[in-house]
Formats: C-alpha cells, sequence, structure tokens
C-alpha cells in the first residue's frame, strides 16, 4: 500500500516538473524577437544563398544583358525593338534556389529599359490561352481576344547556378557561379553570355564550456 505522504511528494513533484518545464517554454518565447529591417539589407545568417546574392546577381546581369551589343544590331537589321523570353534558370546546387527572382527581375528591367520588349513565359502562355478559350466561349464576340496572334519572341534567355563547397574543420568556402546566355531563337547563335561569381567563407565559432 502507497503511503499517503508518498503519494503526496510524488503528485508535487510532477507539479513541480510541469512547472519548470511551463517557465522554460515561456522563457523560450520571451526572447524571441522580430524586428523589419529595409528589403536591401546585407544579410548572411547560414552563408547559404540567401536574398542579397540573388539581388546582386540579377542586378550585375541586368545592367550588363541591357549594354549588349545584340539590342543595337538587332534594331539596326530590323529597324523594331527585339523581343526575347526568359527560358529556364536550371539551379544545379544542392541548395533550394528560387530562381524566379532571377526571372522576375530580368523580364521588369528589360521591359522597364525601353531596349526590348518580353513575350509571356511557357506557363504563363498556357494560362491565358485558355483564358482567351473561356472568353470565346462565354464573352461577347467583339471582346473575345483571338487565337493566333501572339508575338514570337526573337531571342531566349537561359541560364544556371552551380555550386562548390570545399571544407575543412570548422571552416568552409562556398563558391557560386551563375552563368546566363542570350539566345538567337531562329539561329541558336549565343548572342549574349553573362557570368557571375560569389565566393564566401564560413567559420564556424567555438565556444568555451
Amino acid at each position: 500500500m502507497i503511503q499517503p505522504n508518498l503519494r503526496f511528494k510524488g503528485r508535487s513533484a510532477a507539479v513541480l516538473a510541469i512547472l519548470a518545464l511551463s517557465l522554460v517554454v515561456v522563457g523560450c518565447a520571451a526572447r524571441k524577437q522580430i524586428t523589419r529591417i529595409p528589403t536591401d539589407t546585407t544579410t548572411d545568417l547560414s552563408g547559404r544563398w540567401n536574398d542579397t546574392d540573388s539581388r546582386e546577381v540579377s542586378d550585375e546581369m541586368i545592367r550588363d544583358c541591357l549594354s549588349g551589343s545584340w539590342i543595337v544590331q538587332h534594331a539596326a537589321s530590323t529597324g523594331k525593338r527585339p523581343v526575347a523570353i526568359v527560358g529556364r534558370i536550371q539551379n544545379q546546387t544542392l541548395e533550394h534556389i528560387p530562381t524566379g527572382t532571377f526571372v522576375a527581375d530580368l523580364e521588369r528591367a528589360m521591359v522597364n529599359s525601353g531596349k526590348v520588349d518580353v513575350v509571356a513565359t511557357a506557363t504563363e502562355r498556357g494560362a491565358l490561352r485558355a483564358e482567351k478559350e473561356d472568353q470565346w466561349a462565354n464573352a461577347s464576340e467583339d471582346t473575345a481576344k483571338r487565337m493566333g496572334l501572339e508575338r514570337g519572341a526573337d531571342y531566349m534567355l537561359m541560364g544556371t547556378v552551380q555550386s562548390i563547397e570545399d571544407q575543412e574543420g570548422g571552416t568552409k568556402v562556398v563558391f557560386y557561379q551563375v552563368d546566363m546566355t542570350m539566345v538567337d531563337i531562329e539561329s541558336n547563335q549565343k548572342v549574349w553570355i553573362g557570368q557571375k561569381k560569389i565566393k564566401k567563407e564560413i567559420r564556424q565559432a567555438h565556444y568555451a564550456p
């Protein structure tokens, strides 16, 4: 038979343990702090690819691409602005890299420059064609948009993101290389090639016990 005082002590210990755990959880939650910072702030917490890397790469690629002679040569031979489409940007690293940021930034810069016209990507075209089909089925004839009048692109922008890691002890070096190419769709000629390299050294701090 369990003695009453032992049972009371057991319950008291359990209550104290629950209270202690609750205090730890509350204490951890209390230490969490969130601060909004400017989106152009340079941040490197883990050393992995981040928004700063994406911004630096896209900015440099945009400047180089739009200053290329291919734009002038196309205008001189056709009397028109080149029409471009952004193709696949392949992530060949082991990290999750949202390459859509490159696509959006490059498209925005080309459109806003007034030097290049940009047409919808393959995914976007699928949605647009479905909308036109729906309009012909449901919209009035004078407002429905016709099929077969899409503007064909003259050039396609493609690229890859690659990385190499080297580690010894608590030090790791990560090297990123981004290559982009603008290709003449009709002739397969590469009219512009851009490259950006980023190298980071990550040191793991050692704490004394």
